[in-house]
């Protein structure tokens, strides 16, 4: 039995990209798993969750809904692993359920710095869909505006 399609939603407001277009080969070229990212907003913005589920894994810069069969990872930034949380404000706690659009890390992606670490530091969020196949996401919403809640992709 295949799992039913689940609606993956922006979980914040921003310019979708092609994950191809992510300045970080392991999300350009779906190691992690397909999806789309989002070059988001300048200002204090609440990243939300882009599915109802479980919060199988929550770090400052990073975090994991598994609900309905489907994991979906939203990543803060390139390389933002390197600011040891600093900047972010986590609100989600691990093992706990959320529904779409719950509040789950604030942050400013206009504050973060240029390097972290000798390595460049990007704002671009990837929002990818966990063990799927390379390919199997499509999205019409690559290359608009997006608010929090938008439809990003609906999984296949």
């Amino acid at each position: 039995m295949t799992a039913p399609s689940v609606r993956v939603l922006a979980p914040c407001p921003g310019r979708v990209l092609a994950m191809a277009d992510v300045p970080d080969p392991v999300f350009a070229e779906e190691m992690v798993g397909p999806g789309v990212a989002i070059e988001p907003d300048a200002g204090p913005t609440t990243v939300v969750s882009p599915i109802a589920g479980t919060v199988v894994k929550v770090l400052p810069h990073a975090f994991v809904v598994l609900g309905d069969g489907v994991g979906v990872l939203v990543h803060l930034g390139i390389n933002t692993v390197r600011l040891r949380g600093e900047g972010f404000e986590v609100h989600a706690t691990q093992g706990s359920e959320v529904a779409a659009g719950d509040p789950m890390v604030t942050w400013d992606p206009s504050t973060l710095p240029a390097s972290a670490d000798g390595q460049d530091v990007s704002p671009v969020v990837p929002v990818v869909l966990m063990d799927a196949q390379k390919g199997s996401v499509t999205s019409d919403a690559i290359g608009s505006a997006v608010a929090a809640g938008d439809v990003l992709f609906v999984t296949p």
